[in-house]
């Protein structure tokens, strides 16, 4: 039976990669490392469990991908540079199968960002990861969600709704082969991009942003609330890839209504004013990213997100009633 420090010096340190910045790393009771001057540290922390943000029998590649993903999201939304990472493990029994996969998925990922994990613990108990990531930005220049200006640009990053058409994929246990379309829609669940480059270099040109992780229409809420202003969005610019079309036998309504519920995109929503928008086109070419524009920021007071967000087609107010993703109303 492997003993947790066993477990540690196996799967969390030999695959790690060394920042210049760690000067003390996994091995101690706390990381050290040095932070640029006149820089700030953004940091954020999230908690997968089995059974809420995927299943117990998932494969673990994929679970320990989107575990540090939904984190760069984060520090993504705050135009951040991720650095260094702490992880919080709690197993059921020291499986060394499953943590092989998990530290597939979680390093791959980590590599390709230059993120160094620098501590953490592992426990017993039910299956659940909780994943702390740091990341620095020049002082006084976080993006955040207070600051959309009336007459703002609304915008989303990649293609949404493909995420929530994934789950429904992995929730159908009673269909036992799946189609190329169903494993398709299901990978991107559980692979998406973070969006941190991109997040950087537009970060002088935005007013305020978020990570889309609860659903469009909520997150937007977010920023209409503390930007104390109001919303209207074109439902026909919604950006909707033509597998979701597909899956959903071609009805756009569904297809519009998913793109603005659906949780865990792990995509942008910002805004910016008009007068940026052939710059932000530009950066998007150069980086290959895709970016819509969904609709406009009202100068308007907030009330709640159902009066505050007008939802548009062909000039005709649409009388949905809508909502994002809630952790206590929902479970996998």
């Amino acid at each position: 039976m492997s003993s947790e420090f066993n477990l540690i010096d196996k799967f969390f340190v030999h695959g790690n990669l060394t920042r210049e910045d760690v000067d003390l790393g996994i091995g101690d009771d706390c990381a050290l490392v040095t932070v640029p001057e006149n820089h700030q540290v953004a940091i954020t922390t999230d908690t997968l469990a089995a059974g809420t943000h995927f299943l117990a029998t998932a494969n673990p590649i994929s679970v320990g991908y989107k575990a540090l993903a939904s984190n760069l999201s984060d520090i993504a939304a705050m135009g951040a540079k991720p650095t260094w990472v702490s992880l919080a493990l709690t197993l059921p029994k020291p499986d060394e199968e499953w943590l092989n996969g998990f530290c597939k998925g979680f390093f791959g990922l980590a590599k390709q960002h230059h993120v160094q994990l620098i501590g953490g613990d592992t426990t017993k108990g039910p299956l659940s990861i909780t994943i702390t990531v740091q990341g620095i930005i020049p002082k006084g220049e976080a993006l955040t969600r207070k600051g959309a200006q009336a007459g703002d640009d609304i915008y989303v990053t990649g293609l949404l709704g493909d995420s929530a058409a994934g789950l429904e994929v992995l929730l159908n246990t009673s269909k036992q082969i799946k189609t190329d379309l169903e494993i398709e829609l299901e990978h991107r669940h559980y692979y998406s991009t973070p969006k941190v480059e991109l997040a950087q270099r537009l970060r002088p040109l935005c007013h305020s942003a978020l990570d889309i992780s609860d659903g469009l229409i909520s997150d937007l809420g977010h920023i209409l609330k503390q930007s104390d202003m109001n919303a209207c969005i074109d439902v026909s610019k919604l950006p909707i890839s033509d597998e979701l079309m597909k899956y959903y036998s071609g009805n756009r309504e569904q297809c519009q209504k998913t793109a603005l519920t659906s949780g865990e995109e792990y995509e942008l929503c910002f805004t910016a004013p008009k007068e940026n928008r052939e710059a932000i086109k530009q950066i998007t070419i150069l980086l290959n990213q895709n970016v819509s524009i969904i609709g406009k920021v009202v100068d308007k007071p907030f009330t709640n997100l159902q009066s505050s967000v007008q939802l548009m087609v062909n000039n005709i107010m649409l009388d949905w009633q809508l909502c994002g993703y809630d952790h206590f109303r929902s479970e996998i």
